[in-house]
């Protein structure tokens, strides 16, 4: 395979952080300011959905708009695809998410076993695994996680098929491009070995393990690929002519490879899954005990995997950390562990290649869900970016 397609449109050259002074953490706006922040932003977000579906750019999408713990409005503008007919999206159609996956699946994966003790953040990769090759087993979680780590950019995968050895140690045996931490490149690799990565952990498949978090989040709507063709699933691109358009499997041909299971791409989710996600994520850190920067000793109770709602409240305290900014993007943009940072507000988003997109401004508890098939037509990372950019904007102090 040539160099990951998916890469540039997830890059967030399109919506920078806006300039401006450090201001003061906000209030949390109460019920009032709250239902006419709400009202007002998905008026506006909606009429840009709206005029991008009008434009030809997809066939349709869906938006929420809330604040965690003051309720949400819902917007969905144009169908779901010609193929489906006449049925129009809402807050529970499902849609490919594609690099959202490294936030939904793989990052609090990692935030479970790093709170186990199966990992350090910090510490070399061949410390938790051992057999792992130089310069691979050398690089550390942080730098997977902040696209600093150096990886080859491309996931050309085909190559290492029918080997007979395991693709983590392929990764891990690649030369690096660039020092560890020297720079932020964002690429999908470092996600796809952390995917490999955690079922040797946890000693159970990556699906099993995301599933059992989705589950005790309440997330009933979000699950692995593939999936049966439905018309409240909205397919993809038609990548050949003549062809069945991608509908249930991944867009991401990396993903595909992998059996549709990865760490960077592959699921696939409602907008009210995401909405879910995030007024969790928005939710009151625990007040006591360690968060899960780094590794302790691992018990045997912690070893299966993360389950039920009340293991998952460490969850806010992880996203709290992990929006720290460590890898700086471009001026007023920095990455975290995973997550974008826009310094003033802030705000931590990240996008998916196929015209998805999550922010979060934890200081305000509001968030913004995007779900659309935009690659329907082909790739085009244009059509999105004013939608993208105004969804950013609405979340920074006075939207600026």
């Amino acid at each position: 395979m040539s160099a990951d397609p998916q890469s540039p449109a997830d890059r967030p050259a399109p919506e920078p952080a806006a300039p401006g002074p450090a201001v003061p953490e906000p209030a949390v706006p109460g019920p009032t300011a709250a239902a006419d922040w709400v009202a007002g932003t998905a008026a506006a977000l909606g009429a840009g959905l709206g005029a991008a579906v009008d434009a030809g750019r997809f066939p349709g999408g869906v938006l929420v708009v809330g604040q965690a713990g003051a309720g949400r409005a819902v917007v969905g503008r144009g169908l779901v695809a010609p193929e489906c007919g006449d049925v129009r999206p809402d807050e529970h159609t499902r849609y490919d998410l594609a690099s959202l996956t490294k936030v939904l699946a793989t990052w609090p994966l990692v935030g479970a076993a790093v709170r186990a003790g199966l990992l350090d953040l910090d510490a070399p990769l061949r410390a938790a695994l051992p057999r792992l090759p130089s310069p691979g087993g050398d690089l550390t979680v942080r730098q997977l996680m902040t696209h600093t780590s150096g990886l080859l950019p491309q996931t050309g995968l085909a190559r290492y098929q029918h080997t007979g050895r395991p693709l983590i140690e392929h990764l891990c045996a690649e030369p690096l491009v660039s020092p560890p931490g020297a720079h932020h490149r964002y690429i999908d690799r470092g996600f796809i070995l952390l995917g490999l990565l955690l079922p040797e952990l946890f000693g159970r498949p990556l699906p099993v393990l995301a599933d059992e978090l989705w589950r005790g989040l309440g997330l009933t709507a979000t699950a692995y690929g593939p999936l049966p063709r439905d018309v409240r699933l909205a397919p993809t691109e038609q990548r050949l002519r003549g062809a069945p358009r991608t509908w249930g499997i991944p867009h991401d041909p990396s993903a595909a490879l992998l059996g549709g299971v990865a760490g960077h791409a592959g699921v696939f989710s409602s907008a009210a899954d995401l909405a879910a996600f995030a007024e969790h994520l928005l939710g009151p850190a625990e007040p006591t005990g360690p968060q899960p920067e780094r590794a302790g000793p691992a018990s045997a109770s912690a070893r299966p995997g993360p389950s039920g709602p009340s293991e998952l409240s460490w969850l806010p305290g992880w996203f709290a950390s992990s929006r720290r900014p460590l890898a700086a993007v471009e001026p007023g943009l920095s990455r975290g562990l995973a997550w974008l940072v826009a310094e003033r507000g802030p705000v931590a988003y990240h996008h998916g290649f196929t015209g998805t997109s999550l922010y979060l401004a934890p200081d305000t508890r509001r968030f913004v869900v995007l779900c659309t098939n935009a690659v329907y037509h082909g790739w085009d990372r244009t059509r999105l970016a004013d939608l993208r950019a105004a969804a950013l904007h609405a979340l920074l102090p006075d939207g600026r």
